[in-house]
């Protein structure tokens, strides 16, 4: 079974903000001297973990970005009886495994500092402790640090594919299985500006002809080009070596990133986009991003045909220079060849 699983998607999405920056424009970068509308890896990430598809596909099987799993516990130990001082305490104990926790005069003092990635199972094994503190067992640091609740594999797909970094334990952060790069548009782009004006509908003319509130949105469109590289022996690993799990979180990857986009603005420009052309790759050979075929900007009236072209040649030099990195590969067009379907498959197997 080969290492290293690539894919290459261009998707092209109308005018939208996809993805804001801290002055709530468009996210951007240069690149071949050019400016290029920009989607975070953080943003597609996100948008991917938390859509319908990895909840259907992986129900049962997603980790928990929190700080809030003191709260959980705090909770579970008062609806058990246990008086609120108490409670406090020992959520605060347990919950202090996956991070540093609040000062006690904090008024969230069971919360912990740093959002904390938690798998089913360390869930399970926190509530499970937490039972033992509700039947009388002294649960204090050390009884919380025997009780063994990290782990460096279970079966949150998200955990395994995306990784987490724990600062309180080193010792069980995770090493991410999945590489995203930031997507990039492949041709130069002009963040455009939006003056509207928002009407009161109890305002009456005699008043005056003016609206209620003014404002600017920036925004922006283009093809995209989005790289994943995966090491399915790294995901394996991450999660216990359950390969139809594996196969299952490939999928449900492979059919998101294809048709899911981050939520920003979204009802303001509904840019909800699908791939034009994905490429899938499967090899041992070292992984490549194929960005540099648009390191210079592709330019034209049709700017996804241009694109695909462009990430072909490339791709072919690249081997013909390199030898062939990939062992076999499968390819969607939309309007030309391939379904999604047939890609998703490839990606599983």
């Amino acid at each position: 079974m080969s290492r290293f699983l690539q894919l290459h998607l261009l998707t092209f999405f109308p005018p939208a903000n996809l993805n804001r920056d801290d002055t709530g424009r468009p996210k951007t970068a240069v690149v071949g001297g050019a400016t290029r509308l920009r989607l975070s890896s953080q943003a597609l990430k996100r948008a991917w973990r938390t859509s319908p598809i990895f909840e259907a596909a992986l129900m049962g099987h997603m980790g928990s970005r929190t700080q809030r799993l003191g709260e959980v516990l705090r909770d579970h130990l008062r609806a058990g009886g246990m008086a609120e001082e108490a409670a406090v305490e020992t959520a605060r104990v347990i919950a202090g495994i996956f991070g540093k926790i609040k000062d006690a005069k904090d008024k969230d003092a069971t919360r912990i500092e740093q959002l904390a990635f938690i798998s089913p199972e360390e869930r399970a094994a926190a509530l499970a402790l937490a039972d033992r503190a509700l039947a009388g067992e002294k649960v204090d640091e050390k009884a919380a640090k025997d009780a063994s609740l990290l782990r460096t594999a279970d079966t949150a797909a998200d955990i395994a594919l995306f990784g987490r970094m724990l600062a309180a334990d080193p010792d069980y952060n995770r090493e991410a299985a999945c590489q995203v790069a930031h997507a990039i548009t492949t041709h130069r782009v002009a963040v455009e500006d939006d003056y509207y004006t928002a009407v009161d509908d109890l305002k009456t003319s005699a008043e005056d002809a003016g609206a209620g509130f003014l404002g600017e949105a920036a925004f922006g469109s283009g093809v995209f080009y989005l790289y994943l590289c995966i090491d399915r022996a790294l995901l394996s690993r991450n999660l216990g070596g359950d390969e139809d799990l594996v196969a299952t979180a490939l999928g449900a990857l492979t059919e998101a990133a294809a048709t899911v986009a981050p939520r920003g603005k979204q009802n303001s420009f509904a840019a909800h986009g699908r791939a034009g052309y994905v490429l899938a790759e499967k090899g041992d050979r070292q992984p490549r991003t194929l960005a540099g075929a648009f390191a210079r900007p592709v330019s034209g009236t049709d700017l996804m045909a241009d694109s695909i072209a462009a990430l072909q040649r490339f791709r072919g030099a690249i081997d013909e220079a390199y030898g062939q990195a990939a062992e076999a590969s499968v390819e969607m067009e939309v309007g030309a060849s391939g379904r999604l379907a047939d890609v998703i498959a490839f990606c599983r197997a």
